[in-house]
């Protein structure tokens, strides 16, 4: 039914481990850490309700444009479903379903979707849209942009889609160097949802050395998920030999998971799935922590932790670093469907 389809993916307690609060007990043989929170985040979760809700209240076709959310496993079940996963609106028959991805889109893209009748449906995440009508904001006030983050994410290009006769992206303080605006007393910065904290710091220093009257946004835009993620990975970096980071290649936040744990000397590697892991990474490592980036779904975490174990990790401790319940509404499309749904 429509309303099984609004809940939060999360089938941790079926692994038998140890439950700790962020506190790691020492133990004999080889130890699984698995941290939490790990994977999805409410704005993932938010927008794969969406596309399987409007599977079953409106039928396929239901064409959604990029990668709802940047993972190899969701898109696929998701296709399995009906979902056709497109590129650009221009692949989508006039007057059919379109669903933006978690990422956002531009402005240029929504006129050009109304323009051709379509039907859309966003699933932009929240705290995404955020940075949007920031965008727009300092826009409007008269301020060059700077936008932190990498170029060519589909995140990144949607937000300079606000206004891009104004913005300016750069991925790193180097780059800061080479700024050059109209007026150096107007200029404010952005960032990215899904960056690293640490490297994120390192180019706004630059940016406020360079630009001394620089504004910022009220509150980062750096997600919570994202942080919350970089910080449970710092607190066990020193006492693991052998970060995993469970994601797919094209996920920023799960790519910045494995850069925060080399940053800090441990050795990490990004795997789409358990099937990922070479047997060569394991030799001599005694202390494992998984995590999974925030559109990572749960059960690839539970398939490594059990191929883990059957390598001899049989010590699993789950430190929960800090809460994690944040929650989004739906769009108003997929509220109505259902509303509309006939009861059980």
């Amino acid at each position: 039914m429509l309303g099984d389809a609004i809940q939060v993916v999360d089938s941790s307690q079926k692994l038998q481990r140890k439950i700790v609060a962020g506190i790691l007990t020492k133990t004999e043989g080889k130890t699984l850490l698995l941290l939490k929170p790990r994977g999805f985040c409410a704005g993932v979760v938010r927008a794969i309700d969406v596309v399987r809700i409007a599977l079953e209240a409106f039928g396929p076709p239901i064409y959604v444009r990029k990668e709802i959310v940047h993972n190899s496993f969701v898109v696929e079940e998701l296709r399995g479903k009906g979902a056709i996963f497109v590129d650009s609106e221009d692949e989508v028959p006039n007057g059919e379903r379109i669903i933006y991805s978690a990422h956002g889109v531009s402005p240029e893209v929504r006129a050009h979707s109304e323009g051709r009748g379509l039907r859309v449906i966003d699933a932009t995440c929240p705290l995404v849209t955020k940075v949007h009508v920031e965008a727009v904001k300092f826009a409007k006030e008269g301020y060059s942009l700077i936008l932190i983050g990498h170029k060519d994410h589909d995140e990144v290009i949607g937000t300079l889609g606000e206004a891009p006769l104004v913005t300016q992206v750069v991925g790193s303080p180097e780059q800061v160097e080479k700024l050059s605006v109209p007026d150096p007393n107007r200029v404010a910065y952005l960032t990215q949802t899904t960056l690293s904290l640490d490297e994120t710091k390192d180019i706004i220093a630059a940016l406020k050395k360079k630009f001394p009257d620089i504004k910022g946004p009220a509150a980062q835009d750096i997600c919570y998920a994202t942080e919350n993620r970089q910080v449970a990975v710092k607190q066990v970096a020193s006492e693991s030999d052998l970060l995993l980071v469970v994601g797919s290649e094209n996920s920023s936040n799960s790519n910045r998971l494995v850069e925060v744990a080399r940053n800090l000397g441990t050795n990490a590697h990004l795997i789409d799935s358990c099937n990922d892991i070479e047997a060569d990474w394991l030799k001599g490592v005694k202390t494992i922590a998984l995590t999974a980036g925030a559109s990572a779904p749960e059960h690839l975490v539970e398939e490594t932790v059990a191929f883990l174990q059957s390598k001899g990790f049989a010590n699993v401790q789950e430190l929960e670093v800090m809460p994690e319940n944040v929650r989004f509404g739906l769009p108003p499309e997929i509220v109505e469907a259902i509303a509309a749904a006939p009861a059980n």
